[in-house]
Order: C-alpha cells, then sequence, then structure tokens
C-alpha cells in the first residue's frame, strides 16, 4: 500500500536529522508526489532543496521534477529545467513531450520531437503516441500520416498505445476505413481502443457500427467510460434515432452514469434535438439543477418550438436559484426573441447581458447583432459591432446579413469590404449574405468576383452559396449563368427552385420563371408559399390570367389558398389583368389581410378609375387600425387624381407626414402633380414642384411634361422638358411627349427640332405594339399594320366602328399631332393605333360577347385610344381590357433604375473616378458627358463638339468653322468649356475662342 501522505514527514525528519538525500531519494521523493496528496508548495520545497544540493541538472531527478511540473500545469518552470539539462534521456524527452501535448501546446510538442529525431535520440512508443494525439488535437492529419510511416518502419504499429492514438487521428479525419483497419488489426484492445472507435464513428453519424462496437464492448466485459456514452447519445441525438437512445438511457441508469455532467447533458440533448420536449422536461426537472449546461438545453429546446413563454420561464427561473448564466445561456434566450419577434424582451435581456458582464462576449454580442438587425434597429446593432474588441467572423456575417434583409445592400458591401481590408475570412453562410447583397442591387460584376472567392475558399457546392448564386444570376437577367449555377447544385431543395424562379420573374424574365416553375412540378417537387408567390407575381407581369387562374387552382389543390402572402399578388394578379372581380373575391375570402393586401386592393381599384372605391376602401383599412405605408399612398394620390378630387388629394398628401410620420417620396410627389394636372392646374403643379424640398426627379417632371401636353401650355412644357433632357438624356420618351407638346400647340418647327435632336442624339423610339391572344394564339399589331392576313377586313370593320363611336360622342384628336400637310401626303389608315386594329380584330375573331377582350400594349396608351376603347366597349356591349405592359412595369422599371444607380455607387465606391469632362462613346454619333457641374453647359457643349471621327453634324453646317479644326484644336476647344456652368457664357466662350482657332 503506498503512503504518500507520509512522505512529507519522512522528508522533513531526513532533513532534521542532517541526513543529506541523494539523487535516488529525490527522485523517489518526487515520485511520491505524483500520488497527488501532497500540496504542491512542498514540491517547490523539494526543487529548492535540489537546486541547494546541486543536482538540479541529473536526469535521475530532473525527469520526475518535470514530470510533476507539466502536471500541476507549471509549463514553463518545466520548459526551463528541460532547458539546463545538460544531459538528457529518453525518459527525459517522453516526459517533456507528452506533457507539452496533453497542456495543449502541442505544436511544441512537435518541434521538440523533431529536436530529438535530428539529435538521433531513439523514440518510445510513448513518444509516438504523444505526438500523434497532438496531430489530431490541431487537426494536422497530413503529418499524422507521415509520423504513421515513421511507427511503421520503426515497428511500433501494434504497440497499444499507439494504436489508440492512430484509431483517433482517422476517425477524427473522417477516414473511418483506415481507423477500422488499425483496430481490427489490434492484437490486444484495451477499453480505450473502444471507446475511441466509438467516439470517432459516432462523430461521423455511424450510428450503427458505433453501437454494434458498444455491443462487442460489453462481450470483451470492458466498461465504456461516460465520454462514450455521451458520444453514442449525441450521434443519436443529431441522427434522430431516439429508441437506440432510451436503450443507452437504460444502459446509463443501471451503469450509474445518469448523474455525470457530460452524461446528462447528452441525454436532455437527445429528448431535445428528438423533438420528445416532454421527456426532456421530466428529465431536466429530475437532474442536479445547478447544471447550467441542461438549462441552456431547455432554453433552445423551446426556443425552437417557438415558445417563448416556457423560454422566459425557464429563464426566470434560473434565475431565482441562483445560477449564473454563462456565454451561451444569453445567446439561447435572445435567439427565441428574434424568432418570434419580441424585441421588448431581447432589449431587456441585453441590460443583463451588460450588468452581467458579458458584453465584451464576441458571442453574446453576435446574438445581439442579429436580433437587432433582424428587426430593423442597424443603428444598435453597428453600436454593437463597433464596440467588439475581437474580429470575429460571426459577428460581421450577422451585420452583413442583417443590412442584405433591410434592403441596405450598399451598406452590406461595405461592410463586406472593410472586413476584407481586415483580413477576415468569412464561411459559407456569410458570402451567401454577400452574394444576396450583390443580386439585391443587381451588381453581377461584384457577385462574380465573390463568387470566385467562394470558389477558392472551397466552397463550391456549398448548398446556401449555391442558392445565392442562382437569386444573384436569375435577378441580373443572366438566364445561361443562373441555369447553370442551378444544375451545379447537387443536392437541390426548395430554395433553389425558389430562387431561379423568383429571380426571372423580379428580373422580367416572367417567361423563363413560369418555364421553371413548370419544370419544377414536373420533376415532382412540392410548391410552397414562395414557389407559388413568385409563380402568380409572373404570370401577373405577362398579365396572362389564364395561366394564372391555372396556377390558383394549383394553389387551392393544395391548400395554399389562405395563405397571406399567395392572396396577396392573386389580388395583384387579378387586379392588373383587369379582373377586379376577381381581386375583390380574394381579398374578401382572405383570413387574415395585411397592409400588403389592402395596398394591392387600392392599387388595382385606382389603376383602373376606381377612385372612389379605392378611397373608400382607404378609409376602411383606417377603420380597422391598419397603419398605410408609403405604397398605400401611392395608390390614394393615383385615385384621387383619376376621378379629379384634388383637394383631397392634397389633404392625403398632408396627412402622410401629419398623421402618419411618412416622409414622401418622389413617386408621391408624382402623384400630386398628376393631380393638379389632370384637374389642368398646370401653374399650381409648376409651383408644387418648384416648392418640393427634394429635388424633382425624372418621374416628376415627366409627369408635368405630360400634363402640359394634354392642356397645351408649352410655357412651363419647356421649363420640365428641359430638366427631362438634362437627368434622362437617352428616354425617348421626354422626346415623344416634347414633340407632341409642340404639335397640339402648333408650333411645327419645334416639333421638327425636337425630333431631329432625338435622331441625332442616336434616341430610338420604341415602336408603339400591341398583342391579343385568340383561340390560344397570339397576334400583334403595329402602327398602321397592314401585314395580318386580315388587315383589310380589320381596316373595314375599324371604319365601322369609328362611325358608331362618333355617333355617341367620340371625337378623334390624334391627328393634332401631324400637320395639314403631313396629313394630305399619307394614307389616313397609316396612323392608326395598333390597339384600335386588335380590338377590332378581337372582336372579328371572338363573337360571343361573354368572352372579355384582353388587349396588351408595350406603352402606354394614348388618350384618344383610351376614349375610344370605352366609347367600343358600349357600343359593342363588350367588357374590354387593356393592359399597358410600360405602366405596370413602371414599378419594376424604376426599381431596376435605382438598382443600376446603387451599383453604380458601389463601383465608384471601389474605384472612385476622377471628377473631369469624359466622353464616352454610346455609337459613332452618340457620346455621354460626364463632368462635376451644370448639365446645361454639358448640353451645350454636346451641340457643337462631335468626336474628331465622326462625320459632321447638323450643327457643323450652322458652325462651318468646326469642319476645319484639327485634331488639337478639337482638344482645346473642349477643355475650354469645362467647368463652365453659364450657357450664354458658354456661347461667349464659343465666340470669342473658336473662332480665333479657325485658319485664317
Amino acid at each position: 500500500m503506498k503512503l504518500y501522505s507520509e512522505v512529507p514527514s519522512l522528508f522533513s525528519r531526513m532533513l532534521n536529522e542532517s541526513v543529506v538525500p541523494d539523487n535516488g531519494a529525490l527522485a523517489n521523493i518526487l515520485r511520491a508526489c505524483s500520488g497527488g496528496k501532497v500540496s504542491f508548495h512542498f514540491v517547490q520545497q523539494i526543487h529548492a532543496k535540489i537546486i541547494h544540493c546541486g543536482s538540479s541538472t541529473s536526469p535521475i531527478v530532473c525527469n520526475p521534477l518535470i514530470d510533476l511540473y507539466l502536471k500541476n500545469n507549471f509549463v514553463d518552470s518545466a520548459v526551463q529545467i528541460f532547458k539546463n539539462m545538460r544531459t538528457r534521456d529518453s525518459v527525459t524527452w517522453v516526459a517533456m513531450i507528452s506533457g507539452l501535448s496533453h497542456s495543449c501546446r502541442e505544436l511544441e510538442a512537435i518541434l521538440l520531437y523533431c529536436e530529438m529525431r535530428k539529435l538521433g535520440v531513439f523514440p518510445t512508443p510513448y513518444v509516438f503516441s504523444s505526438i500523434i494525439s497532438a496531430c489530431t488535437k490541431i487537426k494536422s492529419y497530413g503529418l499524422g500520416e507521415q509520423i504513421h510511416a515513421v511507427i511503421l518502419k520503426w515497428g511500433f504499429s501494434s504497440e497499444l498505445f499507439v494504436c489508440n492514438s492512430l484509431v483517433a487521428l482517422y476517425s477524427r479525419c473522417g477516414n473511418l476505413t483506415f481507423a477500422g483497419l488499425i483496430f481490427s488489426e489490434m492484437k490486444h484492445r484495451d477499453k480505450v481502443s473502444y471507446n475511441t472507435l466509438i467516439s470517432g464513428l459516432a462523430m461521423q453519424g455511424s450510428v450503427e457500427r458505433s453501437l454494434q462496437l458498444f455491443e462487442e464492448m460489453h462481450i470483451e466485459s470492458l466498461k465504456p467510460d461516460s465520454v462514450t456514452v455521451a458520444c453514442l447519445l449525441s450521434s443519436c441525438a443529431s441522427m434522430g434515432v431516439l429508441h437506440k437512445g432510451m436503450q443507452l438511457h437504460s444502459y446509463a441508469i443501471k451503469a450509474g452514469m445518469c448523474s455525470d455532467i457530460i452524461v446528462e447533458g447528452s441525454l436532455l440533448d437527445l429528448y431535445v434535438k428528438c423533438s420528445d420536449v416532454k421527456t426532456a422536461h421530466k428529465f431536466f426537472l429530475a437532474t442536479q439543477t445547478d447544471n447550467v449546461v441542461l438549462w441552456n438545453v431547455m432554453l433552445v429546446a423551446y426556443g425552437q418550438m417557438g415558445n417563448l413563454q416556457e423560454s422566459f420561464h425557464i429563464y426566470s427561473r434560473m434565475q431565482i436559484e441562483g445560477l449564473q448564466p454563462n456565454q451561451y445561456t444569453y445567446p439561447s434566450i435572445l435567439r427565441t426573441c428574434t424568432s418570434v419577434g419580441a424585441l421588448d424582451l431581447g432589449e431587456q435581456i441585453h441590460t443583463q447581458v451588460i450588468k452581467t458582464g458579458f458584453q465584451p462576449n464576441v458571442y453574446v454580442c453576435s446574438v445581439l447583432i442579429d436580433m437587432y438587425a433582424k428587426h430593423g434597429k442597424l443603428d444598435t446593432a453597428l453600436k454593437i459591432f463597433r464596440h467588439l474588441n475581437e474580429d470575429d467572423a460571426v459577428a460581421w456575417t450577422s451585420m452583413i446579413a442583417g443590412y442584405s434583409l433591410q434592403y441596405m445592400f450598399i451598406e452590406a458591401l461595405k461592410i463586406f469590404e472593410e472586413m476584407q481590408e481586415r483580413g477576415i475570412r468569412l464561411d459559407n453562410i456569410g458570402l451567401a449574405s454577400v452574394i444576396s447583397a450583390c443580386a439585391g442591387i443587381q451588381a453581377l460584376n461584384q457577385g462574380r468576383q465573390i463568387h470566385t472567392q467562394s470558389i477558392v475558399f472551397g466552397y463550391s457546392s456549398d448548398l446556401s452559396i449555391g442558392n445565392a448564386l442562382v437569386c444573384l444570376y436569375a435577378r441580373c437577367g443572366c438566364i445561361q449563368e443562373a441555369r447553370l449555377a442551378f444544375e451545379r447544385i447537387y443536392a437541390r431543395d426548395n430554395i433553389s427552385w425558389n430562387s431561379l424562379i423568383s429571380g426571372f420573374a423580379q428580373s422580367g424574365q416572367s417567361e423563363e420563371a413560369l418555364k421553371v416553375f413548370s419544370q419544377m412540378i414536373q420533376a415532382g417537387r412540392e410548391a410552397n408559399t414562395f414557389t407559388y408567390g413568385s409563380a402568380v407575381s409572373a404570370a401577373a407581369n405577362l398579365t396572362n390570367v389564364k395561366l394564372g387562374k391555372q396556377i390558383h387552382a394549383k394553389i387551392i389543390k393544395t391548400g395554399y389558398e389562405t395563405e397571406t402572402e399567395v392572396c396577396n399578388v392573386l389580388i395583384t394578379l387579378y387586379a392588373k389583368c383587369g379582373r377586379l372581380n376577381g381581386a375583390r373575391r380574394v381579398f374578401l375570402e382572405m383570413p387574415y389581410k395585411n397592409e400588403v393586401s389592402w395596398n394591392a386592393m387600392i392599387t388595382g381599384y385606382s389603376q383602373h378609375g376606381y377612385g372612389r372605391q379605392a378611397i373608400q376602401l382607404f378609409e376602411d383599412m383606417k377603420k380597422l387600425q391598419i397603419i398605410p405605408n408609403h405604397i398605400t399612398y401611392v395608390g390614394v394620390l393615383s385615385a384621387c387624381s383619376h376621378v379629379g378630387l384634388v383637394e383631397e388629394g392634397l389633404r392625403y398628401f398632408k396627412s402622410m407626414t401629419g398623421n402618419h410620420g411618412l416622409v414622401p417620396k418622389p413617386e408621391h410627389y408624382a402623384c400630386i402633380v398628376d393631380v393638379l394636372g389632370r384637374a389642368g392646374q398646370v401653374s399650381r403643379a409648376r409651383e408644387f414642384v418648384e416648392s418640393m424640398p427634394i429635388e424633382p426627379d425624372a418621374m416628376v417632371w415627366r409627369t408635368l411634361l405630360s400634363a402640359c401636353t394634354v392642356h397645351k401650355n408649352s410655357e412651363i412644357g419647356i421649363v420640365a422638358a428641359k430638366h427631362l433632357l438634362e437627368l434622362e438624356p437617352k428616354d425617348s420618351a421626354t422626346y415623344v411627349l416634347m414633340s407632341n407638346m409642340y404639335a397640339v400647340t402648333g408650333k411645327w418647327d419645334y416639333r421638327d427640332r425636337a425630333r431631329r435632336l432625338m435622331r441625332d442624339r442616336g434616341v430610338k423610339k420604341e415602336p408603339g405594339r400591341s398583342w391579343i391572344e385568340v383561340k390560344n394564339s397570339v397576334h400583334s399589331f403595329f402602327v398602321g399594320d397592314r401585314l395580318h392576313p386580315l388587315a383589310d377586313e380589320i381596316h373595314k370593320y375599324l371604319e365601322d366602328l369609328n362611325k358608331r363611336a362618333a355617333a355617341i360622342g367620340y371625337v378623334q384628336d390624334c391627328n393634332s399631332l401631324w400637320n395639314d400637310l403631313e396629313l394630305g401626303q399619307k394614307d389616313p389608315t397609316a396612323y392608326t393605333h395598333s390597339e384600335k386594329l386588335a380590338v377590332t380584330f378581337g372582336l372579328i375573331s371572338l363573337s360571343s360577347n361573354m368572352i372579355p377582350l384582353h388587349v396588351m400594349k408595350n406603352l402606354r396608351v394614348c388618350n384618344d385610344c383610351h376614349n375610344w376603347i370605352k366609347l367600343i366597349s358600349k357600343v359593342v356591349d363588350r367588357t374590354i381590357i387593356g393592359a399597358e405592359l410600360a405602366a405596370q412595369d413602371g414599378k419594376s422599371t424604376a426599381a431596376l433604375a435605382a438598382c443600376r444607380t446603387m451599383a453604380e455607387k458601389l463601383t465608384a465606391m471601389r474605384f472612385p473616378a476622377p471628377r473631369i469632362l469624359a466622353f464616352k462613346e454610346y455609337d459613332s454619333k452618340c457620346f455621354s458627358f460626364q463632368q462635376e457641374g451644370s448639365s446645361q453647359a454639358r448640353y451645350f457643349v454636346s451641340q457643337l463638339i462631335p468626336a474628331h471621327k465622326d462625320p459632321p453634324y447638323e450643327q457643323e453646317a450652322r458652325f462651318p468653322q468646326l469642319r476645319t479644326l484639327t485634331a488639337d484644336q478639337r482638344t482645346k476647344l473642349k477643355s475650354s468649356f469645362i467647368h463652365f456652368d453659364d450657357p450664354s457664357f458658354c456661347e461667349w466662350i464659343w465666340n470669342s475662342r473658336v473662332l480665333a482657332l479657325v485658319p485664317s
């Protein structure tokens, strides 16, 4: 029997009797102290005596001393003793290497092994066992395989300790075949051998094989330890094998392991992950409640169920019983607050985080950032983020994802850029969030760069990144790349399909979206809310009510007709296709309506001229205390415009800020301009525009110009046109409106000048085109179309319709756009708009009055055609639905323009361009001028200075001196116009300096 406790008293008597201990005695005393029953202070006293006796370099004494220091975690002291030794034997090296490996200083152990090999010291099995363990801990599996080769060379491959270490190495690196082979070839196996392989198999998800080994272990009368049982339970939990886990629970009870902290946590985790929360709670109540890990597991369990009440009850009880929360407690309850939207409670938990000193903890802060970001409180999230003491990839990912979730894609990409500058590497979730941000603003080039980065980092087969890439390329309209990214996803899920469908739908590729939807159904994949939402949106964009009804039928069949999001897009579909009865029926049958539902119905009424119904619906919405948003007010203001409610429209506009705290956006200002313009109050509309607190955009000026055209006010129209030409010099609609304005006021020279300006700038107007579907065939018509097989019959019937319409008050006014000479030179039918031809063809081909005519046009329908269609509908007693694709897509077009603007800002952020006058060629006769300064000066310069390589322009005819300028003279001429804002001053420069450059 070893009486370690007697050593101190005997050693003291030895010193008192002046007996000088030799090296052997000192070594025995130190070995006796290794039993752990002697205080370490006594060991330090012995070390002092060893130094006093001059034995501090003797291997006999130093070897047990090193071992003692390492076992008590005084690693630096052990290293110092090792360095001071003059001679070292194999025991010294074994003690040092083994101690460093067990003290989490694995790299030092490996370097020491290399030094030992250089000195020619013969390694022992214990050295190899320690080095292999070190390689396993730091995941240096390649080096471990090399050491395995050395082990084979030295003949230690049958040693028990070495084999156990090798089994652990190959199990951890996922090479279960090698681990099993080494295990099967072992001559002798102990419980460590079994435990190691069982743990490795369990961690790799091989539940059946690990349980089989567990049974074999019992047959050989070897007892598993608590770590093995815990690993098996964790494996059962991850695979959802509850019945096997319950058998292990029975074994743990019989073996007396249930009180072990590790086993307790694993058992509770088993029941939680297998969704048996009732049993988990029962087990939790029967355990030692002072284990904070168990409380955390229960918090996670109720959090996964979304049961905030029980989660908070557990959290409160934990505090009542005096348990101190740790870094995993707060994230568990905070995640539940995030998932159920309980921000108030989350903020209370945040105050406790600060009080208990966990504010600097990176893990806790990452969850706090995620909570605030997902609830739109990005300022608070950013404040927490900026106060982090260390760079954590999860925190950066949370910030990026938060910005992306709130559609602040530029800010998300700025955070990503900052992250790259600091050298922080994102994981797959972070990269997926960044790619999603690129998709949000259609930053295709940046997205491609991050795609490349993800491949370099080894995430080419990652599902989340694959889905994000599909969304990126689809939203950017890259059909082939989107499909290629989709095909590369090995295990596609619903998100993969939905990303492709929604991406195509949002980028205007609606036909492609519907094709993918059809392929998804044919592939046997089950569509969900998001799938149907995207598919119906695509049908709505095409105003294809027939296909939309088919999808609606499938929605009803699969039981999604009560989903709010699905009903919202169905309302939009029927409203866009002119089927307001269908839209209203869906709206009334909805079990729950959100603000999007009301907005869709209000907008539908507004778009089809049912202004009073839209306003009434808005009043009903307010009575139900549903808070309107910006989109609601666009619909309401448009409704006021259609029914001529000027004062009501202005009152609603003021109530945006006064009653609901909404800051008006450009589209709201454009609606008020339209309200005033339709009422003929053009001067008041101009005053309103000039008093805007924000800079009027092109939409506002275009609305004003359109009103000036209708009411023949060329004075204000010229001002609006001037601003439009500055803002959108490439938009054909500006030139067309300007030309029409001059035409209706009889200013034919100015009309011709506007058309010539359009031609000189290379701006082309998209020809008006209308479609109508008849008997599953789509027929298209252009202005004055004579190419249709029934052209003669169509024009003949159209004449008859015109007479019948004229009999009830129709007066044609489109010919005001042409002067008498032009009208006399052309066939009158050449001016017939395409929508009239489409309607006429539909009336000829579809004789039944029960079938409504559905005509689509790529441009906005003019006032004359609008009035004509209304009267023809009365004459023939037929429902005629006109869908303006340009008008309907206006919102998406504006969104795309905004995305392009943001993408340009992003490019400027990364690659700032010099602020100089730059010429960018679009075609042989068209140049874009980018200069900091007045757009009026740019316009003036563009009229005077063509490129040197281009043929003479019409301006050169007015200024013949331009024809004789050399290249150098043109360069000087260009520089003369930089930084001049006043057009009249530019003209003075022209007269005073250009003429001086011309050779005499």
